[in-house]
């Protein structure tokens, strides 16, 4: 059978963001999503914008409906060692291989797209086709409705996360605050110290040292 251009499928885009950068304990979550031409969310809109239960409503059907999503999940000691934003980055890669199907055109919220040779080294443990092309967009969490739904699936799957941790690791507040930078959480490290799952390299995880005090000459 020929297929003519017309026929062919019209090539995938994915929508990709990320939860949790800017925390001071737990992982960085981010999320790839490819939705179909017609989908049926109601609400859909940047995770920010949603209610606890509107995102807890949504998931579920975003999973659903999705063509493809994928999730990728980078730990604080790795954050560490090779900062926030190349872990960011290597998350938004790791959700990228975890897509069942391989798409065209990645559709990044912020400013920034993917180092090429940080997405190759895992799109091609999985995906035989070319590298996509890369496309940020400022705002885009609240414009383009794959990265929304890439939005809301990296928040509830982070904030089921942070429940958890504070299970493992009381006293915290992981479950209330899912490890922002909250006056409890500054308290909590004032009276517990950081555990496993704090990023150490965050300011006002590890106290600051006091400056020594130097002798007056005379």
């Amino acid at each position: 059978m020929h297929i003519t251009a017309q026929d062919a499928p019209p090539a995938l885009t994915a929508g990709i963001d990320e939860a949790g950068r800017g925390c001071l304990a737990g992982p960085v979550v981010a999320a790839a999503v490819i939705l179909p031409p017609i989908f049926d969310l109601p609400g859909l809109n940047d995770s920010k914008a949603c209610s606890a239960k509107t995102r807890e409503m949504l998931a579920p059907r975003i999973r659903q409906c999705a063509l493809a999503w994928g999730l990728g999940v980078v730990w604080p000691a790795r954050i560490d060692a090779i900062n926030i934003l190349q872990a960011t980055f290597e998350a938004m890669s790791r959700a990228v291989r975890c897509l069942r199907s391989a798409p065209a055109q990645l559709l990044i919220d912020g400013n920034k797209t993917l180092p090429r040779e940080v997405l190759a080294l895992h799109w091609r443990k999985t995906h035989a086709a070319d590298l996509p092309a890369q496309r940020s967009i400022i705002g885009g969490d609240a414009s383009e409705p794959a990265i929304s739904a890439a939005s809301i699936l990296a928040k509830t799957y982070r904030d089921t996360l942070m429940i958890r941790l504070e299970k493992r690791w009381p006293g915290y507040g992981f479950a209330t605050h899912k490890g922002y930078g909250t006056e409890d959480h500054y308290e909590a490290l004032r009276r517990l110290g950081p555990c496993p799952q704090h990023r150490l390299t965050f300011r006002g995880v590890v106290p600051e040292k006091p400056a020594a005090r130097q002798g007056s000459l005379l």
